[in-house]
């Protein structure tokens, strides 16, 4: 799609406009009369006038110059190029990830080596938010309170190394899931994307704060945020319910019913990242732009040509008063 091309062509209708206005102003000229001279002033005038019609042409050249590049320059001249435009999904996506102290348990693998349940929400949950381009992602982290840690952008990279950058022990070490469920949502109430959704991971039970989980996920389908939900870790309530390491997975499947999302479980690494992918399938696929056609402006290059030689005409103007 590369090629040089003009903005206003037509501009180029007035390049003869000097020379038609010479023609109609010399023949109105024409019958016009004046004092015949005597043949002795008229040959003096003459030899004076030897240097300025030695001047005449280059003047001549240069205000024909000045004319040709200043109505380039009308005409913009620019070279076009296409870029190929991030996919358009007008979608915010926010995440609500939970740093309370259990986070730091060492019950996961990741690449065959133990690893805490953090390392691995750090690991997979940059691999989304890279995966998301053409969505606007903001992260909120939660335990004892809730923490607004990045908001809603589409500089993927940034939010990515806010996450990497999370440690426990910042925002508490208790799971407060209605707290960080609540400003997740606050993050998105001005939002006017057309699609608004929560991704919320935790590890435990909601023991902290005071906002009640399945609360807020009534005010998010009121809204029309649709929730998502992943419980991490190994054993639940339901079968551990003295566990306060232990998953309330019943809970969060509420939380998910309510929102009109969905809720995953993830044991391993590898159901994690099953269960993020899961989730991208189930919100719409990101449309394809057009390209964006972008153009080089090279109307500033015959225009500063057109000053120079206007300016050197003036000048010589000058010179012969």
């Amino acid at each position: 799609m590369n090629g040089l091309e003009l903005a206003t062509p037509l501009a180029l209708a007035l390049l003869p406009a000097p020379l038609a206005l010479r023609i109609l102003l010399g023949a109105r000229a024409a019958p016009g009369g004046g004092l015949p001279l005597p043949a002795t002033i008229r040959q003096r005038l003459g030899a004076d006038a030897s240097p300025n019609r030695l001047r005449l042409p280059w003047r001549a050249v240069a205000g024909a110059l000045a004319w040709v590049c200043l109505v380039l320059a009308l005409a913009g001249p620019r070279i076009a190029g296409a870029v190929a435009a991030l996919p358009a999904a007008g979608r915010d996506i926010m995440l609500a990830l939970d740093l309370s102290g259990s986070m730091t348990k060492t019950d996961f693998e990741l690449d065959g080596v133990a690893a805490s349940r953090l390392a691995v929400l750090k690991h997979f949950g940059a691999e989304l938010i890279h995966r998301r381009a053409g969505d606007r992602v903001g992260l909120v982290v939660f335990a004892e309170t809730a923490f607004a840690a990045a908001p809603s952008s589409f500089d993927l990279r940034a939010v990515s190394a806010t996450l990497e950058s999370m440690e426990i022990g910042l925002v508490g070490r208790s799971t407060a899931i209605g707290e960080g469920l609540g400003l997740a949502l606050k993050r998105l109430s001005d939002s006017t994307a057309p699609s608004r959704l929560v991704i919320l991971l935790s590890d435990g039970a909601n023991n902290a704060g005071s906002s009640e989980p399945a609360a807020v996920a009534e005010l998010a389908r009121g809204m029309g945020v649709t929730l998502f939900t992943i419980g991490l870790g190994v054993d639940d309530t339901s079968s551990k319910p003295d566990d306060p390491d232990a998953v309330d997975f019943a809970a969060l499947q509420h939380i998910a019913e309510i929102g009109g999302g969905a809720a995953f479980r993830a044991r391993t690494g590898a159901e994690l990242e099953a269960a993020t992918r899961a989730i991208e399938a189930l919100i719409a696929g990101p449309a394809p732009a057009p390209p964006t056609v972008i153009f080089r402006e090279l109307w500033i290059y015959p225009g500063a040509l057109a000053f120079c030689a206007a300016m050197a005409l003036a000048l010589s103007t000058r010179e012969r008063r």
